[in-house]
């Protein structure tokens, strides 16, 4: 399975929650969106499924594939924290995550861990890769769950905008196989 995060949007860029506001790729996310389909160039998929939200969806054709809208890969839904910053939130809940937390009218991590294990599922049912085309957060769960871990391990897989990761086997195990891929094949720390 190949997952495709969407290019920078701005509030990518500024740190808001973005979750089901459909706001648009800046220059910068549809050049990421292009180099991200370079790297992909010559591969191929039995399935190519995308978030139905623009920035996904745009990255998806940016990148030169044609993907079918798949509502399960919508990015958390951060409820009455969405457009809010992680320091906005925590002024008034210290100590606040939004893997231990979640988020006030909105998901938690085992909510978006039941539509990406549908996902996981669908992928598997076919004969050859899938290409995921969503959201950070969203990606970081599955990553989560093809390992065979809790949706909250998404947490530890960092993930920056227009990245390639690589989930694949070991023989009969489920791996990573490559993880957050950016520009010419460069590896990016941090999301």
């Amino acid at each position: 399975m190949v997952l495709l995060r969407h290019g920078a949007t701005e509030w990518s860029q500024s740190g808001q929650y973005t979750g089901r506001t459909d706001i648009p790729l800046l220059d910068l996310g549809r050049e990421q969106a292009g180099a991200a389909g370079e790297l992909l160039r010559g591969m191929t998929f039995a399935q190519i499924l995308t978030s139905p939200l623009q920035r996904a969806s745009a990255t998806c054709a940016l990148a030169g594939f044609h993907g079918e809208p798949e509502p399960d890969l919508m990015e958390w839904d951060y409820g009455a924290y969405e457009g809010r910053t992680t320091a906005e939130i925590c002024a008034q809940r210290p100590g606040w995550t939004l893997w231990n937390d979640g988020v006030v009218d909105g998901e938690r991590a085992a909510d978006v861990g039941r539509r990406v294990d549908r996902v996981i599922e669908r992928a598997r049912q076919v004969d050859g890769d899938t290409l995921c085309v969503a959201h950070g957060h969203v990606l970081r769960v599955l990553a989560a769950r093809w390992l065979g871990l809790p949706p909250v391990a998404g947490r530890l897989f960092a993930l920056a905008t227009g990245t390639v990761s690589i989930l694949g086997w070991d023989r009969d195990t489920p791996v990573v196989s490559q993880w957050n891929v950016g520009p010419a094949g460069t590896l990016l720390a941090q999301a």
